[in-house]
């Protein structure tokens, strides 16, 4: 097998975010059928479980932390908090080290910090040091997201770039929900700290396969790494407003899905559940579905377009809202269903339009999405245990409204935009036919004029 990391090594540094992120011609990009093509799909899928896995080992267990380490519910949300942080803080300085260093080598020794430090925190004394060993985690994760969305920017066709873009996503979905029945399963009869452990030797499995059968980037092209470019490339996406209005939409989404899942094995845990550990962590799997929106997000988009694909996931996330609110195991199992396939499918929309509406730095462009994206998964993991705390999970759902519907209400001020531009363009092509028309008699009228004369 060839390396992960074979991309050039030579040629003449660029300007930052330059050269790096043109549009290469189609046809010399993979596509279904081409030659490893399916071997870059299996190596994204698991980067992309590995990241989850790695990033909310934690989040299943922290009922079970709260018990041992004697801290509530948000204090300990801060294991998971503190990585999704620090990814956030981290992604766009790691995006930057990719142009010089490449794709493929960034995401390796990424994951291969990553998989060491989880193979760590299971030796972690106090809540304080396994935050610590969370946020060096979460930093070294950075690494892999904004990479692999720049890595298949350029070495995928754009016809194909929605649907493998969503494999890696659900890749992370399916991480995110073996590492929580892993941990649940195994905290049951050896412990939290054995549970996290176990993540680790997956994740280092994962990282192996990902080593072995990533194939060589064909488009990449390394650039210095200029602070001045870098900054000039960042100010320009983020005074690019479609660029902001995906931003948003991201961090609003994982709002929902940070507060939930951080907050729900708390439920399920008291009345009238009295689930054990195993059982809650059973319950993640509705990752399931997460993978399945993803990886047909493409098709979505096909039939209603990428504005209608959110609609479908601002409802079906709502709904799935509103009925965990039921006292049933059944209406909770339905809603987190529900709250799960409208994420997924809103987040591989969101961030497969960022790589496309960037036309320069789409490296910077999609870490800054990651950047957003994780920040709300702060702000809700957070957020959503201190309402919980407040006002049980009544005070989490509605915290997670409060973010859909702002996700609903940047859909719509751009579902209005595009139509008031569509009708401003028919006024004017309207307008412009009308003055040819105008012209043509006017030239008519003169010939007949002089036709008369003759």
């Amino acid at each position: 097998m060839p390396p992960a990391d074979t991309e050039a090594s030579t040629g003449t540094p660029v300007d930052a975010c330059a050269k790096t992120s043109s549009t290469p011609a189609a046809p010399d990009r993979l596509s279904p059928g081409d030659p490893g093509f399916g071997r870059m799909r299996l190596a994204l899928f698991a980067a992309g479980l590995a990241t989850f896995a790695l990033l909310y080992s934690s989040q299943a267990l922290l009922p079970a932390i709260s018990t041992d380490l004697h801290v509530s519910a948000d204090q300990a949300s801060w294991t998971v908090s503190g990585a999704t942080l620090a990814l956030a803080l981290a992604v766009l300085p790691l995006s930057a080290v990719s142009e010089r260093f490449g794709r493929g080598r960034t995401m390796t020794v990424s994951l291969a910090v990553a998989v060491a430090v989880g193979l760590a925190v299971p030796f972690a004394p106090d809540l304080g040091w396994l935050v610590a060993l969370r946020a060096v985690q979460g930093a070294a994760i950075a690494g892999i997201p904004a990479s692999a969305m720049a890595y298949l920017s350029e070495e995928v066709r754009p016809a194909a770039l929605i649907g493998t873009i969503g494999l890696f996503v659900a890749g992370n979905s399916f991480g995110g929900m073996t590492g929580r029945l892993l941990t649940g399963w195994v905290a049951d009869g050896w412990g939290w700290r054995v549970a996290l452990g176990a993540v680790g030797a997956l994740s280092l499995v994962c990282a192996i396969a990902f080593r072995l059968l990533l194939p060589k980037a064909r488009h990449f092209t390394p650039s210095a790494v200029s602070p001045r470019a870098l900054a000039r490339t960042v100010g320009g996406h983020l005074s690019d407003p479609l660029l902001r209005r995906l931003y948003a939409i991201g961090a609003l989404f994982m709002t929902v899905f940070g507060g939930v899942y951080t907050v729900i094995g708390y439920r399920l845990v008291a009345e009238p559940f009295n689930l054990s550990q195993s059982l809650v962590g059973s319950i993640f799997l509705v990752y399931l579905v997460g993978t399945a929106s993803s990886a047909t997000a493409g098709k979505l988009v096909g039939r209603l377009g990428r504005r209608g694909a959110l609609y479908v996931a601002v409802t079906t996330t709502t709904a799935g809202l509103l009925l965990s609110l039921g006292d049933s195991i059944a209406a909770v199992l339905v809603g987190l269903v529900l709250i799960t396939a409208g994420f997924f499918a809103g987040h591989a929309v969101a961030s497969s339009s960022v790589s496309r509406a960037a036309k320069t730095g789409r490296a910077q462009a999609s870490a800054l999405y990651q950047t957003t994206y994780y920040v709300g998964s702060s702000v809700g993991g957070t957020l959503g245990a201190l309402a919980f705390h407040a006002a049980g999970w009544t005070g989490t759902v509605l915290l997670g409204l409060v973010a859909v519907a702002g996700a609903a209400g940047i859909t719509l001020y751009a579902t209005r935009k595009a139509l008031a531009e569509r009708r401003a363009e028919i006024v004017a092509r309207s307008a412009q036919q009308a003055e040819r028309r105008t012209q043509s008699n006017e030239t008519t009228q003169g010939m007949r004029r002089l036709a008369a004369r003759a």
